[in-house]
């Protein structure tokens, strides 16, 4: 472990005096044996911030911020007393307000103004405030100041007419100094900064109403014809352009009881699957909660009819189950083991009316006893 070495305050005060003549640190470290050159670079702080009265400081103590090792003699105590009135009187001269109210910009830029000759601690002595009140009243202030981080957001903002995000405002700012992509993305959201150009555009299909409650609740069995249907829109990206369809199916043996072909997924789309129902009260038709089925003109033309709505809870296919089972069985069969994955528009029309009706009239199920919904529905009657 290396020796402390402890210097006389003469040979300190012999080494400020050479450095601020200019001579080397080496030149100097040679002459009067000083061993660290950081010593002296500390002592040269000391001299130029006013902390004469550390350079008395015994090695491993520190005095606090702004206070020496106290008066070794009653001139020295004399001498501070001096010091200490002179500032007292001068003070009213420099500080306006000094006996009524102080300023606290007043008081902040005076004490900017001499922290080269005495510490904050001895300024706020002479003002008669708390060393804190100083620190609330600094950081205060700085809070009103205009940033100029802010200007500076704004006017690139500006200038590149809203066209550039906050990670190209960013690279811009970055080319004067360092700055946070945070902190630049913060100021654009506060400001209103954003970048303008592609903003997000939903298309609206009709004017949102209330989604209804989940009634059918899972229960797939009906008791008799047209008692539950449930309904659904399914794509067809099979032709030259995507097609739609929409089809109402009966939980009662199957069926389907009505369908629509479009090529936009609209409320007309679903509206022209409903009208296709028979006139009939106490209807119950499930659907999910897309936007045509929760507008207020598809919801409207449901009630006008006397039929009761129900729908699937938000990000639950499974409610709605049965329709989503058809329309998977309906591709499965024709299109996908057909290979008539790219075809025209009609074919595909057509395709979609020629399964349909061999779905209702030919193709048998297993849970119709072994019958197509038409002849389940036929004997059943």
């Amino acid at each position: 472990m290396a020796t402390r070495v402890s210097y006389p305050v003469e040979l300190k005060m012999k080494a400020i005096e050479m450095r601020l003549a200019e001579v080397p640190v080496k030149e100097v470290m040679e002459k009067l044996g000083i061993r660290n050159e950081s010593q002296l670079k500390t002592w040269m702080r000391w001299y130029r911030k006013g902390e004469v009265h550390r350079l008395e400081q015994p090695v491993g103590k520190q005095y606090s911020y702004g206070k020496g090792p106290g008066h070794s003699t009653e001139l020295e105590k004399v001498k501070a007393e001096n010091r200490f009135l002179k500032q007292q009187l001068e003070l009213p001269k420099k500080v306006q307000g000094i006996g009524t109210e102080v300023e606290a910009e007043v008081v902040i830029a005076w004490i900017e103004s001499i922290r080269e000759e005495v510490t904050i601690s001895e300024a706020c002595t002479w003002l008669g405030i708390a060393r804190a009140t100083y620190y609330r009243w600094k950081a205060a202030v700085e809070m009103k100041r205009p940033d100029p981080t802010v200007e500076k957001v704004i006017q690139l903002c500006t200038q590149h007419k809203f066209r550039y995000g906050y990670r190209k405002i960013t690279a811009l700012l970055r080319s004067e100094g360092p700055i946070n992509h945070k902190r630049v993305q913060r100021i654009m959201q506060c400001e209103g900064l954003q970048c303008r150009v592609r903003i997000k555009k939903r298309k609206t299909t009709g004017q949102p109403a209330q989604p209804a409650e989940h009634l059918l609740k899972r229960k797939f069995h009906a008791e008799a014809p047209l008692q539950k249907l449930v309904t659904d829109i399914t794509y067809l990206p099979f032709g030259n352009k995507m097609l739609y369809l929409s089809s109402i199916l009966d939980l009662y043996n199957g069926e389907i009881v009505a369908y629509s072909i479009a090529d936009k997924q609209d409320t007309c789309l679903v509206l022209d699957t409903l009208n296709q129902l028979p006139e009939r009260s106490n209807m119950l038709l499930h659907s999910d909660q897309g936007s045509v089925y929760t507008s207020q003109n598809y919801q409207a033309v449901v009630k006008g009819k006397g039929i009761i709505m129900s729908m699937s809870r938000k990000g639950t296919p499974a409610d709605n189950a049965p329709i989503e089972s058809f329309h998977s069985t309906l591709k499965s069969e024709t299109f996908y083991l057909e290979d008539l994955m790219s075809t025209t528009t009609a074919i595909v029309e057509q395709t979609v009316r020629n399964y349909i009706t061999y779905y209702n009239s030919i193709r048998i199920q297993t849970k119709l006893n072994n019958q197509s919904p038409m002849d389940f529905r036929r004997l059943a009657t």
